[in-house]
């Protein structure tokens, strides 16, 4: 049965909002959380940049029952992997074994506003290899001597172990970083605008190397991006702090402010045309059907903005989630 997950922005949202967000969701009846972690936001001037690891101990406070999920964080520059699984421990501690890790090789804009490199694809793939193999060893309870390319650990050991297993999920867009996971991870995050395009270049290819490597084919959490909005005047303002991601040279950019000018020079309706709008109940089961039932998704995430959050929160428990759920 497909799993439903509610989307928190620490780009746009403040910390505490976010955690009433966390409340409202699970009494809306979702049944995970998908929290980002960021340093840097994707504009300057309407936006928020709160510190995940923080933000989650609060939600594992304020809520009962939703799974929650880092969607993600970069083990690889600002945190050590170890330093990663012991966090992950303590929030699985913290919420009762509600934790999920999701892991992802990054953007520019949180580690080289703090002097770190930010290398190509390739090794910023070898270095997730030898992080993934730290953070499920330390997470499974190993004394661990580790020395890699990129990474070392003597003796190190969490003695505030997790309640229990804590999957590790790993963002992929292409088949490299899909049969990494589908090889160390428990679970793929996965971004889908086509479907289809989702099946062929992630959910396949992490089918056949999970069956290669003689494991379990991963878990599938799929994230849409919509914006609820009734004019293009309402969806430009419920935008304002994502408009930078729509940018040139996003991943490079280590300055909100750049790729706030950036996107401020681009035609508003080139940057809206990347969003789906919708402005109903039914815009929204219209825009996630497919993710339910043609993307191969275990979980899927509404990822979803608007001028009164609150009130969009509320409309999915009422109307959207019902509908997703008879379907998937």
């Amino acid at each position: 049965m497909t799993r439903f997950a509610y989307f928190c922005g620490h780009e746009q949202w403040q910390p505490e909002v976010l955690v009433r967000h966390a409340v409202l969701a699970e009494q809306a009846g979702f049944d995970a959380l998908v929290v980002s972690e960021h340093f840097h936001p994707w504009v300057d001037d309407t936006s928020a940049s709160g510190y995940a690891f923080a933000t989650i101990g609060a939600m594992a406070h304020a809520t009962d029952q939703v799974e929650i999920v880092t969607g993600v964080i970069t083990p690889l520059f600002r945190y050590h992997p170890a330093v990663v699984a012991q966090a992950a421990a303590t929030l699985d501690r913290l919420s009762g074994g509600r934790f999920h890790l999701g892991v992802g090789t990054g953007e520019n804009i949180n580690e080289g506003p703090l002097g770190y490199p930010f290398p190509a694809y390739a090794e910023r793939a070898a270095r997730m290899e030898e992080a993934l193999v730290i953070m499920r060893r330390l997470l499974d309870g190993d004394t661990l001597d580790f020395e890699g390319e990129y990474y070392r650990t003597k003796r190190a050991h969490l003695y505030s172990p997790p309640i229990g297993p804590v999957p590790i999920w790993l963002a992929a867009g292409g088949p490299k970083s899909a049969a990494l996971a589908a090889r160390l991870a428990e679970g793929i995050i996965t971004s889908v605008k086509v479907p289809a395009d989702t099946r062929e270049r992630v959910v396949e290819p992490a089918r056949v190397a999970a069956a290669k490597a003689e494991r379990a084919m991963p878990r599938i959490l799929a994230t849409r991006w919509t914006v609820h909005a009734t004019s293009e005047d309402d969806a430009w303002q419920a935008l304002s702090a994502w408009r930078g991601l729509r940018a040139p040279g996003r991943l490079e950019a280590v300055d909100p402010a750049v790729l706030r000018a950036r996107a401020d020079a681009m035609p508003r309706e080139e940057i809206l045309s990347q969003y789906t709008l919708v402005g109903s109940a039914d815009d929204y089961v219209e825009a996630y059907l497919p993710v339910v039932t043609e993307a191969g998704a275990d979980v899927v995430t509404i990822q979803t903005t608007s001028t009164d959050q609150e009130a969009t929160i509320a409309l999915l428990g009422a109307e959207v989630l019902p509908r997703l759920r008879a379907a998937g």
